[in-house]
């Protein structure tokens, strides 16, 4: 089908006698709004007016065209051009070889205007008629029958004079005129000069004989011209072509241009051509046209007796057109073309409308891929696509109708879904897939509670359990009695609680966690609910829903419902839960409550000596407990001892006599020990762990840990302390000798060898002696070596500050004092390492600055 460009309406016709037919036929025509100007072969100017209701359009309505004045020119010879010059109301005509000037609505002459005489043609600059135009004259181009060349003219209201004369090699036979530039064909070529400039510019050579000689403006600063071969050639006034030249039959006999189409009349026809693709669009059937008038909207096509307007069909609607029989890339083609002669919002809209239809045209080819380009570049309505989807009308507003022209190769997705469910699954993944990128590339989104309910159905029908939670965990606009049906159909309730917990419904959304984990949902998309319940209770702010489903947490893990009160936000601890109200809940669950307590002591620091007792006396119980069940792992009650040790050592916030008070009676003896330790008893603490707990390492250890950080001397008193008590027993000899041979570098041998006893032989404390004695040598060693590099660092003191001594200073008149800028005139001063002079007063005031 080709493109309806152009309707075809009949205007006028000639009624005349049968005898006058061939006389008074049509020459001629010219056009201005709605009066159109007919020049005859009998000398004959016919003004005609178009109806009032058309408002300048050339088609034709209800009422029929009125005839004005007319006026006789003459006995004989043809009118051959008429021009209007609407600024000053002028109608020019060309007859008898002669361009006289009438007035455009009286047809009367202007006596101030004489002929121009010896005229062959003449054309007048459209520039100079525009209504912007605010010169007081118009410029008319005349070519002489008797001298080659052509006569430039200034036309006023009451006057014209020839201004200026460009020869040219032959006569014109054709011209056409933009600006100062002027085309010109004579006998057997096309020329191109300004004839402001002088320049001029040979184009190519013409067949004269074989064609008609086509000069016809083509827009601003083109032309268009019948060259060799019946190509249509477009030409700029520079010379050079931006446009592919037409292919037009050989009979062309006159050309229209109405962008942007050129429109070629034969014989029997009316050729349409598109300047934007230069192909042929429209053909409209024309028996007898003699010639034809380009005007703002069409052109004007006369027969001997008949006038035809052809108007342009509206740029919007021969889009739509277009777009409606899916020749997409042809409506972009031409929307491009015509974008400068559109509104801006329109043209928008009829871009965004093509695209779209683009994007459809690809959607039904399953090429998904270049569809979705094409609806985001389109700003498609994401509503348009998902109602071509089954199952989605709910997710649609009530008022909604499609504003898109449909394709014709359509394909029906409720059957695909039945008969090619492989297929219909991926037409599924392009909607998830195009709904998900117009989420994201749209923050404003209008539709966007119809885009969220779409791409929940989309994910739960796919079962693609990542992309549904990002999109329920993420602010959203679900509908809940739309979503939640569809959810539970799936049975998939995890996100069920998720679309809940979105809503602000944070009770509904754990008591549907709380049935997937209690096993009465069944719901394997989430591997951990109850990991998740804790989660989000540890982050909620709501304090009676938390303790709503504290209980139930800590029954069912105290080590991981716990987490219910350590996890909490930053900042928010002590403020959404006081913590007093925390450890009275706790104190049921034994576990959660030493948990809850290490997480203040260790994690939050706390200081308060009420926590440190009672995590003290929670690790003292779970240790009795762990001493007396057989059952227990060994591993598991040391684990706690390290930690109630570990306490003991490291807390100074604790009630040592509380505590000590409640392990006294218990076999908790390294524990009694560090407590003693802490209250200053470390005699007794030894002897604790020497004869109650019967562990020399621990009285060892002991020693180190209590003097830790504490220096030399309180070591060596305790491990001495230690020693007395081993030799106070003789059962103790063997651990004894290993405190001594353990710590040769501790003990002074002086000491040491006063207080053993002497059964005690050489021998049995050789070791420790050859130790401590090496320990001796290699202090004393160390010492020397200490003392040798501070006297070399002496040496290299004493050697700069006498070669500075016998350095020579001169000192000149006005040499002044580094520190204070004054003179230095006493005899004495100071030079410091730099080489700089000082008074000796001042070198005090230097070093409290530097200080």
């Amino acid at each position: 089908m080709t493109l309806r460009a152009f309707t075809r309406e009949h205007i006028y016709t000639k009624q005349v006698a049968p005898k006058e037919k061939d006389k008074s036929s049509i020459q001629c025509l010219e056009c201005f709004d709605r009066n159109i100007y007919i020049g005859t072969k009998d000398s004959v100017v016919q003004h005609l007016i178009l109806p009032s209701s058309t408002d300048g359009d050339l088609s034709v309505s209800q009422e029929r065209t009125r005839e004005a004045r007319a006026r006789k020119l003459g006995s004989s010879n043809p009118v051959a051009q008429l021009r209007a010059v609407p600024v000053f109301n002028h109608l020019l005509v060309l007859w008898d070889r002669c361009v006289s000037a009438l007035n455009m609505f009286s047809l009367e002459p202007i006596p101030t205007l004489k002929k121009i005489q010896h005229v062959s043609l003449f054309e007048v600059c459209k520039s100079s008629l525009a209504a912007q135009s605010r010169s007081p004259s118009v410029e008319m181009v005349t070519s002489s029958s008797r001298r080659k060349g052509v006569q430039i003219h200034l036309v006023g209201v009451d006057r014209w004079e020839t201004v200026k004369e460009v020869p040219l090699p032959q006569n014109p036979v054709a011209m056409a005129l933009d600006g100062t530039s002027l085309c010109v064909a004579t006998g057997d070529r096309y020329l191109l000069c300004d004839y402001k400039s002088g320049s001029s510019m040979e184009l190519f050579p013409h067949s004269h004989n074989r064609q008609n000689v086509i000069v016809t403006s083509a827009g601003e600063g083109e032309f268009l011209l019948n060259g060799p071969g019946s190509l249509g050639m477009f030409v700029m006034k520079t010379g050079i072509c931006q446009r592919p030249p037409l292919q037009w039959p050989e009979e062309v006999l006159a050309v229209g241009v109405c962008f942007p189409y050129i429109l070629a009349l034969q014989p029997g026809a009316l050729s349409v051509y598109s300047m934007l693709d230069q192909q042929l669009k429209q053909t409209v059937s024309l028996s007898g046209a003699r010639g034809l008038l380009s005007a703002s909207d069409g052109v004007l096509v006369f027969t001997e007796r008949e006038i035809f307007s052809l108007s342009l069909v509206p740029l919007e609607d021969q889009i739509q057109t277009l777009v409606g029989h899916e020749r997409v890339e042809e409506a972009l083609l031409l929307l491009a073309g015509v974008q400068s002669h559109l509104p801006l919002e329109s043209h928008k809209e009829l871009h965004e409308m093509i695209t779209c239809l683009a994007g459809f045209v690809q959607f039904h080819r399953e090429a998904f891929s270049v569809a979705m380009d094409l609806f985001i570049e389109g700003e498609l309505d994401p509503v348009e696509i998902i109602s071509l989807y089954p199952d989605m009308e709910p997710c649609l507003d009530k008022a909604f109708h499609t504003q898109l022209v449909q394709v014709s190769q359509v394909r029906d997705l409720r059957v695909l879904k039945q008969e090619d469910s492989a297929a219909f699954s991926c037409y599924l993944g392009f909607l998830g897939d195009f709904l998900n990128a117009v989420r994201g590339k749209e923050p404003g989104l209008k539709r966007v509670k119809e885009v969220d309910c779409a791409l929940l159905r989309v994910y739960t029908e796919q079962g693609d359990t990542e992309c549904l939670g990002q999109l329920l965990a993420s602010p959203n606009a679900c509908r809940l009695d739309y979503c939640v049906p569809v959810l539970e159909h799936h049975n998939r309730f995890f996100a069920l609680g998720l679309l809940y917990q979105s809503h602000g419904q944070q009770v509904d959304a754990i008591k549907t966690w709380v049935k997937i984990a209690d096993g009465q949902h069944d719901d394997t998309s989430s591997s951990d609910v109850y990991q998740h319940i804790v989660w989000t209770l540890s982050q909620l702010k709501e304090r009676d829903v938390v303790w709503m489903f504290a209980d139930w947490a800590l029954l069912k893990n105290q080590e991981t419902g716990v987490q219910i009160f350590t996890k909490r936000p930053p900042g928010d601890h002590n403020i959404t839960f006081v913590t007093e109200d925390v450890l009275t809940f706790l104190e049921k669950y034994p576990l959660a409550f030493l948990l809850y307590l290490e997480f203040l002591v260790h994690d939050l620091d706390s200081e308060e000596e009420r926590h440190h007792n009672l995590l003290a006396l929670a690790y003292v119980t779970q240790t009795l407990q762990g001493l007396q069940k057989e059952e227990d792992t060994e591993s598991d009650e040391g684990a706690t001892r390290e930690k109630l040790q570990q306490l003991l050592w490291d807390s100074v916030s604790y009630d040592i006599y509380t505590l000590y008070e409640r392990i006294e009676s218990t076999a908790l003896h390294s524990e009694k020990a560090i407590l003693l330790g802490r209250a200053g008893e470390h005699s007794q603490a030894l002897k604790v762990l020497v004869h109650e707990e019967r562990d020399p390492h621990s009285a060892e250890a002991y020693c180190h840990r209590a003097a830790q950080g504490q220096g030399r001397e309180l070591r060596e008193t305790l491990l001495l302390t230690l020693l007395h008590i081993y030799l106070s027993s003789e059962y103790l000899t063997s651990a004894a000798v290993d405190l001594l041979n353990n710590n040769p570098q501790v003990f002074a041998p002086e000491r040491v060898i006063r207080l053993l006893p002497e059964s005690w032989s050489v021998q049995l404390v050789s070791q420790f002696l050859l130790g401590s004695l090496r320990e001796t040598f290699h202090q004393r060693r160390m010492g020397g070596v200490q003392r040798g590099l501070a006297q070399a660092e002496l040496l290299r003191h004493k050697v700069l500050w006498s070669q500075a001594s016998k350095t020579m200073l001169r000192v000149d008149k006005g040499q002044v004092c580094k520190a204070c800028q004054r003179n230095l005139t006493e005899p004495q001063f100071v030079c410091n390492l730099k080489g700089e002079l000082m008074h000796v007063s001042c070198t005090g005031n230097m070093e409290s600055l530097k200080h």
